[in-house]
């Protein structure tokens, strides 16, 4: 009898909202026109696959095996690898380096930066997006005496550092990158509020909520994303 073997269910999920993280790097990159793009932390192909649709060549890093299968075929090359033990040689240079919900997983986010410095073509881009650990939820927790790790979120239990958006742009000058561009995303509230109460009322709420968080990143920014380039 033949079993049917079917890759683990991933913990997380595109997040199709304009104002999502993922949505606005997909925005910023564009189409691909053939470029190379070194997505780093791929997962099992959240962005890949909408980037490889887009024209972009794609080359991706991620730990876990059976992530790196389901990811696979959406790259030119899948490369299954700890960052935290050493960076592979990843077949550089690229246009654009991304680094999408990744730098907080690491134990020593500056050495996975080394990329940029080591596989980088002149005049190329990176894109990075963590989670703000000053969001104003965040502040009222601590305030209440309470720093709870969970399946997901800012406090997320496979977090292993934390940013603030003062962090986030002193590790990305450490870098010897200049910022472009930066922005915030809301709370994601499609991923939190039951999907009976979806519609036009939930959507209204999420559209003032971005434009919140991007007039007060530090405070209302649920995720920071910065658009950088060599400095």
């Amino acid at each position: 009898m033949m079993v049917a073997v079917t890759a683990p269910r991933s913990r997380y999920a595109l997040k199709p909202d304009p104002h999502s993280s993922h949505s606005v790097i997909l925005r910023w990159l564009g189409d691909g026109r053939g470029r190379r793009l070194l997505d780093v932390g791929a997962a099992d192909g959240l962005l890949s696959r909408t980037l490889t649709e887009r024209g972009w060549r794609v080359t991706g890093v991620e730990k876990e095996p059976a992530a790196a299968a389901a990811c696979a075929p959406y790259c030119e090359r899948m490369i299954v690898a700890d960052l935290d033990r050493g960076l592979p040689d990843v077949g550089g240079p690229f246009d654009t380096i991304v680094y999408a919900d990744v730098l907080e997983h690491l134990a020593d986010p500056e050495a996975g930066l080394a990329y940029v410095q080591r596989d980088l073509a002149p005049g190329g881009d990176v894109i990075l997006s963590v989670p703000n650990v000053a969001h104003l939820w965040m502040r009222l927790s601590l305030l209440a005496g309470r720093f709870q790790y969970g399946p997901r979120g800012i406090l997320d239990a496979t977090h292993l550092r934390f940013f603030t958006q003062r962090s986030l742009r002193a590790l990305v000058a450490g870098a010897k990158l200049s910022v472009v561009r930066a922005t915030a995303t809301p709370v994601p509230l499609y991923q939190v509020v039951p999907a009976r109460w979806h519609g036009r009322p939930l959507a209204a709420l999420h559209a003032a909520s971005a434009v919140s968080a991007r007039a007060l990143p530090r405070l209302l920014g649920y995720q920071l994303i910065v658009h950088a380039r060599r400095a």
